[in-house]
């Protein structure tokens, strides 16, 4: 400071020195002097700030060097996929996809540099290096502008413009996003009069991963433009701006947020613009993009993804739960989940949990109305749905069924009269299809048949059977030739 102290008093000197051969009065060149003073003082205090922001600028340098230089020490080449830095009890080595399950497989492992492999081994890109925080499990992918850096000074929106270098592929970031349940990156812009927009020109933003230009600083809104401040409503103008940087003070602010949208990360590109005024500054710090956590599976997997979460990367046919019915589905694991062609529907797999389906048979008449048929035959009861004596069948599982029955309506003699037998099939005693014959000049064992079908979906213990619905004197059911039925279609979405 005494630089600073010796340009003061020569400043100082020269104002005296100038107010005296100007020939004002004593008061006047008091005020000047007072003026001068301030204006000076305000000037030299912007000098420093500056100046302590280079230096703490060229300490982080300096910091972020010796842990590159850490990190390539302690590095180990990783040239394909059959090298791997965690051995398994079976005595093969690979290595895990994510931090988190590298801290499962040893949760001695302190933090730091490891390889991972998102992707899956044997498919896709080599493992990358990546810095694990194994208190937490989350995964943190460095890049190549992690130090504070000056954007310089220029005009236009978007003048200065960085492309943000990850050390891992595309691919393998991707990967690793789909499979955690959260990734964020932080960034910090430190600003004097160097606004990331200002009546209604947007000067500054941030690229995502797939190129698209994005305007929001903090959160997961990325409709708006805003800055973390904007989301607390505690910017230095607030409410008239979202961001502590947008504010016309000419002097040191910043904003700080961190972006939450896992699809849109990581930041690929930084744009700023607008640090031309004098005395505009602008410095951003972006920080490494950090996912945590890991997508579950519960239950039977319903798509190709979920094995894929699950660690399959053989490609190939697998059976997955749809909607009510298993599905077969071709998967390819040596694309991502967001890539075209990754899962192939190729039909319905024929699965049932309980084999049902019967046939019986009655062999002597019946003509009571409003009760279930009776059987005395039990020709087939695969799972033991039919009861014979009730003639009541119980649906053991959810699921759609077909029935089937075929009976004998026995009719004795008639002249002009018109006789008639009607049954019907029931669902938890309600009528849901029937079927009748009438006739007339009838002649004594004159047999004629009636058949009724339906297709119905059940739920587990629903009931079905079958009751003559309308009879006249003298007719009978001489005999069932059949009921049957059996489950087409088990809904197995209420197993899982």
């Amino acid at each position: 400071m005494s630089r600073f102290s010796r340009i003061h008093l020569s400043f100082v000197l020269f104002f005296c020195s100038t107010c005296l051969t100007a020939g004002f009065s004593v008061e006047e060149q008091l005020h000047q002097l007072r003026e001068n003073y301030v204006e000076l003082k305000h000037n030299l205090e912007l000098k420093v700030v500056q100046l302590e922001a280079k230096v703490v600028q060229l300490e982080e340098k300096v910091q972020h060097q010796e842990s590159i230089l850490i990190a390539l020490q302690s590095q180990q080449p990783i040239n394909s996929k059959s090298v791997s830095a965690i051995s398994q009890p079976s005595g093969k080595i690979y290595v895990l996809r994510t931090c988190r399950e590298t801290r499962a497989a040893d949760p001695s492992l302190g933090s730091g540099m490891y390889w991972i492999d998102p992707d899956g081994q044997g498919v896709g890109d080599d493992p990358i290096y990546v810095f694990c925080n194994m208190a937490t499990g989350s995964t943190k992918i460095s890049h190549n502008t992690e130090s504070k850096t000056d954007v310089g000074n220029c005009a236009d929106p978007g003048c200065y413009s960085k492309a943000i270098n990850y050390n891992a592929t595309m691919r393998q970031i991707m990967a690793l996003v789909d499979l955690s349940t959260e990734c964020h990156q932080s960034i910090k812009y430190d600003c004097i009069s160097a606004p990331l927009e200002i009546n209604g020109i947007v000067y500054s933003w941030w690229n995502d991963r797939n190129g698209n230009p994005q305007y929001f600083w903090s959160g997961s809104n990325s409709s708006v433009h805003v800055c973390q401040c904007g989301l607390d409503r505690n910017c230095v103008e607030s409410p008239a701006v979202p961001c502590n940087c947008d504010s016309g003070l000419p002097t040191l602010l910043a904003d700080s947020g961190v972006i939450t949208v896992k699809n849109l990360l990581p930041i690929t590109r930084l744009n700023f613009g607008r640090t031309i005024l004098e005395g505009s500054s602008g410095q951003y710090t972006l920080g490494r993009l950090e996912c945590s956590g890991q997508m579950a599976v519960t239950g039977m997997p319903k798509s190709c993804e979920d094995l894929w979460w699950i660690g399959h990367t053989l490609s190939g046919l697998y059976s997955v739960m749809g909607t009510a019915m298993v599905e077969n589905v071709y998967c390819d694991f040596t694309k991502l989940p967001s890539d075209a062609g990754f899962q192939k529907w190729m039909g319905f797999a024929d699965v049932q949990s309980v084999p049902t389906y019967f046939l019986v048979t009655k062999d002597n008449g019946f003509s009571s109305m409003n009760i279930s048929i009776p059987y005395t035959t039990e020709k087939l009861n695969i799972g033991g749905a039919m009861d014979l004596s009730s003639g009541k069948f119980t649906a053991p599982r959810t699921g759609t069924y077909f029935f089937s029955f075929t009976g004998l309506i026995s009719f004795p003699t008639s002249s002009s009269t018109v006789l008639e037998l009607g049954v019907g099939i029931y669902l938890n005693g309600v009528e849901i299809g029937r079927s009748w014959d009438d006739e007339a000049n009838t002649v004594i064992g004159q047999e004629v048949p009636v058949v009724v079908q339906s297709t119905v979906n059940l739920q587990a213990r629903d009931q079905v059977w079958m009751q003559i619905t309308a009879i006249t004197g003298g007719v009978t059911m001489h005999s069932v030739r059949s009921f049957t039925g059996w489950l087409l279609q088990e809904n197995l979405s209420q197993l899982l």
